[in-house]
């Protein structure tokens, strides 16, 4: 693996509204053509004042930035579906123990879901997944495990709209298992504040740069889909 260059600047934490979503699909067919495509990240808001500095790729299929340095690259695989729970008859792409894995194109090494290594690196040489028996047994109930000493609001990384992105538990010391949109962002204070959450179902960390809307539909390209989109219990009130 080769280490790469990315670099960009972005409005921290853009002030976005609940009234305003980015994306508005009410249909299956249009919320798949949003989150069942590898490429709809390649845009940022224009709240988010995004620049790449980086020479060497465009990074369109970039989603944000772990706190360990590692890319965190669109939710789907290249055949647009889920690259652990795929529909079809896709096989699940290969993962070490962190969850992560190399790009074919540039053998940058990156994820596509939410590891606890991120915050507690590993040494020495990472096991695969295949051979991690929790693991193997189930990535989605994995993810969540690899944050058991993190059961609180954590920062694990900011997406390429400046959003925060935390891990799967919320300040007091819940799961998060609804109250985010299809993009998997949530207005989790009561002063607005927008981010995304490391979930056990898809899109994992994020699928679109949020906020999305909450349609009755969901996506057709896993077989780990959410039960439902709901707003969280701030937008509510």
């Amino acid at each position: 693996m080769s280490e790469l260059n990315v670099d960009f600047e972005v409005n921290f934490n853009p002030d976005v509204n609940i009234n305003s979503p980015t994306h508005n699909p009410t249909t299956e067919s249009q919320l798949n053509s949003i989150l069942s495509n590898i490429s709809n990240q390649a845009s940022v808001p224009s709240a988010s004042n995004y620049v790449s500095k980086s020479s060497s790729d465009s990074f369109n299929t970039l989603a944000g930035i772990s706190v360990d340095g590692v890319t965190i690259l669109n939710v789907n695989s290249a055949n647009n579906v889920d690259p652990f729970y795929p529909a079809g008859n896709f096989t699940p792409e290969s993962v070490d123990a962190c969850l992560g894995h190399p790009n074919p194109s540039n053998n940058g090494y990156h994820y596509h879901i939410a590891s606890g290594c991120a915050l507690n690196p590993p040494t020495g040489k990472i096991a695969s997944c295949k051979n991690t028996p929790a693991c193997n047994a189930s990535v989605a109930n994995y993810t969540i495990s690899t944050f058991s000493s993190y059961r609180t609001l954590t920062v694990i990384g900011i997406a390429k709209d400046g959003h925060v992105i935390y891990g799967p538990y919320n300040s007091n010391g819940q799961e998060v298992t609804s109250g985010f949109d299809i993009c998997n962002g949530m207005f989790y204070d009561s002063i607005g504040n927008y981010a995304y959450f490391a979930t056990r179902t898809y899109p994992y960390i994020t699928g679109c740069f949020g906020p999305g809307n909450y349609p009755s539909v969901l996506p057709s390209c896993t077989t780990n889909k959410p039960k439902a989109y709901t707003k969280s219990s701030y937008v509510l009130k």
